[in-house]
C-alpha cells in the first residue's frame, strides 16, 4: 500500500512499480483510478520515465463486450467503468479475459478509497450495504491470484472498515495475525481507538506493506478567516430558524392529516421517509445558507490578497446543480440569454415542499395481528388521492419562505462579483448561470473540456482566481508549479468544508505540491454560528482517524487546521451529551425546559411510559438540529455542553484513561532496565519487544515567591492547613452541576506536588484557612525543603510489531506511548498497566521477574494490588485499626524463615497473621521473601 500524501508523486511512483514489471517481461498491467481525466495524468507520468502515450489503453474507447485487441499495455479505467454491466457482459470479464487467469503483472488501485466501502456495516438506521465499487474491486483482485497489488491513496482509510477492500495485505485470514475474519479485525481495531488505528499503520510500515511519506509543511500558513455574522445577518438566519420551526410544525400536522401518525404511527416507513428528507433538506439548507453568509467578507478578504500579488484557490462542495437544472427546466430555452431567475438555498427547501412534503392521503386498516396501519389511498382511476388539510399547510408554508430575504449561492456571489473572465471554475456542473456588464444574468453551457481549459487557464496566469469543488479535487494540481507561468503564492480558502475529511485533505493537498515556487496559506473560512462546528467537528473527528490510519500518528491527518477541541464526536462528548439529555429532562437546565427542547429540535427524550429513553438521539443528530435554532439559543445550549465536555475531559485524565492516541512521554531520564523479545513475524523477522524502563523525572517544585506572583496573576488566596502546616495557593476554578443542576463553584487547591478541585464549601469547613505570605511563605518553604529533587518508578511497554499479539494484550487500556531513552534511543510501544503486567507476562512466557519489589510495595498500598508469590503465598493491603499494611497470606507455616528476614506476626481476632513493615526497608524484606 502506498499512502504517500497529496501532492507526493504517487502517480509516477505507480508508473514506476509497472515500468519495473515491463522490464521484466510483464508487458500487461491495469491501473485503475477515480475519473476519466486522469488519464492525461497517468500518460505524463509514464511518458516521464520514458514510455511511450500509446501504451496507455483507455478501456472506455473499447466497446463493452469485444475483445481488447492489444496484446501488451497499460490498461486504464475508472472504478465506475469497472463495475459496469450490460445484457449480461461485464467490463470486469472483459479485463479478466485480456490478461488471463494466470496475470503476474501489476493491478495499481489509484485513488483506492474509492473501493472504502467494501463490506456491509452497522449504520444508524441499519446495516448498511457494501458498495458495488468496493465489491467488484475486491472480485478482480480474487479473479486474478497471481497479480501483484498496489493500493495507492492518501486517504485509505478514514475508517477502520474502509480498509476491508485491502485484503492482500493479509491482515486477517492468514495465521499472520490474530483476526480470524475481516468483521474480527474490524471489529478488533475500532475497539482500540485511535491508538490501535496508529498501531495498524505501523505495523503495516514494520512489514514492509506500507510507505506514508508527506511533503513537508514548511512554509505552509495556516491563517483561520473567522467570520462575525452582522446583525442583519444573524436577523436572516433567525428567521430562517423561525421559518423551520414552524415547517416541523406544519410537517408533524400534515402526517396526521394524511393519516400516517398521530399519537401512535401508522405507516413506520412514511413517516422515518418524510422525517428523514425533512432534516436532511434543513442541514443541506442551513450549511449553504451559512456558505452564503461568508462571502461579502470573503471577498473582502480575496480582494486585499489579490492586492497583495497571490493566486485565489477556493475549495466548495456543493454547486446546487441539480436545483440549477431543475429551474432551467421550467425556462423557455429562449429566455436563457436573460434570466429572471432566484438561485439561492431557500430554493432547496421550496423543491423539498413541493416535491417531498407529505400531502398524499393514506387509509387506516387493521392487519392481521389487529395493529392498526395506514397504506397509500387511491381513487377509483388509480390516482392517489390527495389530502386538502396538507396541500394548505404546504401552501402556507411556500407563502412564509417566499416573504424571507434570499442570500444567494456561494459560487455565484464569487462569480458574479469577479466575473467569469477573472475566474477559472473546476466543477462537475454542464450549466451555470452567470451575469454581464449590466447585471443581466445568462445561462453559460460547459462542454467536456472546460475543466482542463479552466485548469490551464489559471495556471499560465489568465485567471487570478480558481473554484473547485470535488469534482475537481482529486489527482488535480494547482500549485505554484515551477513549470507553470503563474507561480504566484496560492492563498486556499476551504469555504466549505464539507462531510468527508478525506475529500477536504484531498481538496488541500491540491495546493500544496512538490515541485513547487511557494507553499501556499490555507484558510479554513469559519463563522461564529455555533452550530458550525458540527461540519468541523466531523472533519476533525474524521482526520484524527486519517491521521492515525494513514500515517500511524493522528496529529498529521488535519496537518495542523484543526484541533482535538473541534472534534465532537467522540466517547467523551457522547457521555457530555447524556448529561446535557438528562439535566434537560430533570428540569435542570433551567434556561431551556424540556417541552421548549422537544418542541424546537424535534427530538424526543421522553418514552411512551413517562420516563427517560433509553435509546437517546445520538450526537450527531444533536448536532444537525443545533444548526437550525436561533443564533442566541444555540449559545445557550452549546455553552452548557461544552462545560459538560470539560468535565468530562477532565474526569478522564484524571483517571488516567484520556484517549490521546499516540502521546510522548517526557523525563530527565529513561533508562531500559530489562528487554525480551516475545514474538518474532516468521516472514520479515520483524519481532515484538517487552521492556522494563525506569523512569526519573525532576518534581516540577515551584518555590514560594513564584507561587506568590502565581497567586497575583489568578487572583489566588494564601492558605495554610491548620493540622498539618502545609501550605496552598488557591484560584478560582470552572464550576460543576449537582444532581439538581444547581451550579457549585470550585476551587483548584495547589500544593507543592499536586493539585486539587474542591467545591467553595467543602474547603470552607476544612482545616484549610487563610493567612497572610510570612505565614505561608514558611509552610510551604519547610514541605518543598523536604522533597526530593527526583522521583523514579518504573513503565512497562510492548514493542516493535504489536498487531499479532493484540488480542494478549490488555483491551480496557490501549494507549500508546513514543519516549526517547538516554542514549538516543526511540521507543514506541503500548504501555501496560502494573496491574496488568502479570497476566501479560505469563501468557507472552517471559522469563525474567518482571515487578521489582519496590514496584510491588507501592501497588499493593497504594492501588490495591495483590500478587501470588512462590509457595502459595497471597501478597496483599489490609487495614489494622485504619492503618494499611503488608500482609502475606498463607503464610504461617513459613512464620520462622519470614520473621528472619524482618517480618512480623500480629494476632488478631485470636487469628496469627503475618505483616511486613511499612517502612523503607518494606521493598529489601519482600525481595528476600520472593527469594
Amino acid at each position: 500500500m502506498l499512502g504517500d500524501g497529496t501532492g507526493a508523486g504517487k502517480g509516477r511512483q505507480c508508473a514506476g512499480i509497472i515500468l519495473d514489471n515491463w522490464c521484466q517481461g510483464l508487458r500487461k498491467a491495469i491501473w485503475v483510478s477515480k475519473s476519466s481525466a486522469l488519464i492525461e495524468d497517468a500518460r505524463r507520468d509514464w511518458c516521464a520515465l520514458g514510455g511511450d502515450a500509446k501504451d496507455i489503453i483507455d478501456l472506455s474507447n473499447i466497446k463493452l463486450g469485444d475483445p481488447i485487441p492489444f496484446t501488451q499495455g497499460i490498461l486504464f479505467c475508472t472504478y465506475s467503468t469497472l463495475r459496469s454491466l450490460h445484457n449480461g457482459k461485464s467490463r470486469l470479464k472483459q479485463i479478466v479475459e485480456w490478461a488471463g487467469i494466470d496475470f503476474e503483472g501489476a493491478i495499481a488501485y489509484d485513488e483506492c478509497h474509492s473501493m472504502g466501502n467494501a463490506m456491509a456495516v452497522e449504520g444508524a438506521l441499519g446495516l448498511v450495504s457494501a458498495s458495488q465499487q468496493g465489491i467488484v474491486g475486491l472480485r478482480l483482485q480474487n479473479a486474478l491470484p497471481q497479480a501483484r497489488v498496489v493500493y495507492v491513496s492518501a486517504t485509505g482509510a478514514t475508517k477502520v472498515s474502509n480498509l476491508s477492500y485491502a485484503n492482500r495485505l493479509g491482515l486477517w485470514q492468514t495465521g499472520d495475525f490474530p483476526f480470524t475474519s475481516r468483521e474480527d479485525f474490524v471489529e478488533s481495531i475500532e475497539g482500540g481507538g485511535i491508538a490501535a488505528m496508529e498501531v495498524v499503520a505501523r505495523d503495516l510500515k514494520a512489514l514492509g506493506l506500507y510507505l506514508a511519506r508527506s511533503l513537508s509543511f514548511e512554509g505552509v500558513e495556516y491563517q483561520t478567516q473567522d467570520i462575525e455574522l452582522t446583525p442583519t445577518q444573524e436577523r436572516i438566519y433567525n428567521s430562517y430558524s423561525d421559518a423551520f420551526q414552524v415547517i416541523h410544525h406544519n410537517l408533524d400536522k400534515a402526517l396526521e392529516a394524511c393519516n400516517i401518525s398521530s399519537s401512535k404511527t401508522y405507516n413506520r416507513a412514511a413517516k422515518m421517509s418524510a422525517v428523514s428528507q425533512f432534516e436532511s433538506h434543513k442541514q443541506r439548507f442551513f450549511n449553504h445558507l451559512l456558505t452564503g453568509m461568508k462571502c461579502p467578507q470573503l471577498i473582502k478578504a480575496i480582494e486585499e490578497d489579490l492586492a497583495a500579488g497571490n493566486a485565489i484557490v477556493i475549495q466548495i462542495v456543493s454547486t446546487n446543480e441539480e436545483l440549477l437544472k431543475r429551474r432551467l427546466n421550467e425556462v423557455a430555452p429562449e429566455e436563457w440569454q436573460d434570466l429572471n431567475l432566484d438561485l439561492t438555498p431557500r430554493e432547496y427547501v421550496m423543491d423539498y415542499l413541493m416535491s417531498a412534503f407529505p400531502i398524499y392521503l393514506h387509509s387506516i386498516h387493521s392487519g392481521v395481528d389487529g395493529e392498526e396501519r395506514s397504506e397509500p389511498a387511491f381513487d377509483a382511476d388509480g390516482s392517489p388521492v390527495i389530502s386538502q388539510e396538507a396541500v394548505a399547510l404546504r401552501d402556507a408554508l411556500v407563502d412564509r419562505l417566499a416573504s424571507l430575504d434570499p442570500i444567494p449561492g456561494a459560487l455565484e456571489q464569487l462569480l458574479w462579483h469577479f466575473g467569469h473572465k477573472q475566474v477559472a471554475e473546476v466543477t462537475g456542473r454542464s450549466k451555470r448561470v452567470l451575469k454581464d456588464e449590466s447585471g443581466r444574468l445568462f445561462v453559460d453551457s460547459r462542454g467536456a473540456g472546460v475543466n482542463i481549459a479552466e485548469t490551464a487557464a489559471f495556471m499560465q496566469g489568465d485567471k487570478q482566481i480558481l473554484i473547485f469543488s470535488d469534482a475537481g479535487g482529486t489527482g488535480r494540481s494547482y500549485h505554484a508549479d515551477l513549470n507553470a507561468a503563474n507561480r504566484r503564492r496560492r492563498s486556499h480558502y476551504l469555504l466549505e468544508a464539507g462531510w468527508r475529511a478525506d475529500n477536504a485533505i484531498q481538496g488541500l493537498g491540491r495546493s500544496h505540491r512538490t515541485n513547487q515556487a511557494s507553499a501556499p496559506v490555507f484558510r479554513p473560512v469559519t463563522t461564529n454560528v455555533i452550530g458550525e462546528r458540527r461540519f468541523i467537528s466531523t472533519i476533525a473527528r474524521r482526520l484524527d482517524s486519517l491521521g492515525a490510519l494513514t500515517r500511524g500518528q493522528r496529529q498529521t491527518g488535519s496537518n495542523g487546521i484543526f484541533e482535538a477541541k473541534d472534534n465532537l464526536e467522540s466517547q467523551y462528548a457522547e457521555h457530555a451529551l447524556y448529561e446535557l439529555f438528562k439535566q434537560i429532562f430533570q428540569g435542570r437546565f433551567y434556561e431551556v425546559s424540556l417541552g421548549t427542547f422537544e418542541q424546537m429540535t424535534g427530538l424526543s427524550l421522553t418514552s411512551h411510559e413517562g420516563g427517560m429513553k433509553i435509546d437517546l438521539p445520538p450526537l450527531r443528530q444533536f448536532l444537525n438540529r443545533l444548526l437550525a435554532l436561533r443564533i442566541d439559543m444555540q449559545n445557550v445550549i452549546f455553552e452548557r455542553f461544552e462545560l459538560l465536555l470539560s468535565q468530562q475531559i477532565e474526569a478522564a485524565i484524571a483517571a488516567g484513561v484520556y484517549e490521546m492516541g499516540v502521546e510522548t512521554l517526557r523525563a530527565e531520564k529513561f533508562t531500559v532496565e530489562n528487554r525480551e523479545t516475545v514474538y518474532t513475524h516468521p516472514v520479515t523477522g520483524s519481532v515484538t519487544n517487552y521492556l522494563k524502563i525506569e523512569r526519573t523525572q525532576k518534581n516540577n517544585i515551584r518555590t514560594a515567591d513564584e507561587m506568590l506572583e502565581f497567586a497575583s496573576m489568578y487572583q489566588g488566596k494564601l492558605m495554610v492547613n491548620t493540622k498539618s502546616g502545609h501550605a496552598a495557593v488557591s484560584i478560582p476554578t470552572h464550576s460543576i452541576y449537582d444532581a439538581d443542576g444547581g451550579v457549585v463553584p470550585r476551587v483548584l487547591l495547589v500544593r507543592p506536588q499536586k493539585e486539587t478541585r474542591i467545591p467553595v464549601k467543602d474547603l470552607e469547613s476544612s482545616t484549610w484557612k487563610a493567612v497572610y505570605v510570612d505565614a505561608f511563605v514558611a509552610g510551604w518553604s519547610i514541605e518543598i525543603d523536604a522533597l526530593p529533587k527526583f522521583t523514579t518508578d518504573y513503565l512497562h511497554l510492548v514493542t516493535g510489531i504489536l498487531l499479532p499479539i493484540w488480542k494478549i494484550l490488555p483491551q480496557h487500556n490501549s494507549r500508546v506511548f513514543r519516549l526517547q531513552t538516554s542514549d538516543g534511543q526511540k521507543i514506541l510501544g503500548r504501555v501496560v498497566n502494573a496491574h496488568d503486567i502479570q497476566t501479560v507476562r505469563e501468557q507472552l512466557g517471559l522469563r525474567n521477574q518482571v515487578l521489582s519489589p519496590e514496584e510491588l510495595v507501592s501497588l499493593v498500598l497504594n492501588e490495591r494490588y495483590t500478587q501470588q508469590l512462590p509457595g502459595g503465598i497471597m501478597l496483599r493491603r489490609s487495614f489494622v485499626a485504619n492503618e494499611p499494611r503488608i500482609e502475606l497470606v498463607n503464610a504461617i507455616s513459613l512464620a520462622e524463615r519470614l520473621l528472619a528476614v524482618g517480618c512480623f506476626t500480629e494476632i488478631i481476632n485470636w487469628r496469627k497473621r503475618l505483616f511486613i513493615p511499612v517502612s523503607d526497608k518494606a521493598p529489601a524484606i519482600l525481595a528476600a521473601v520472593i527469594e
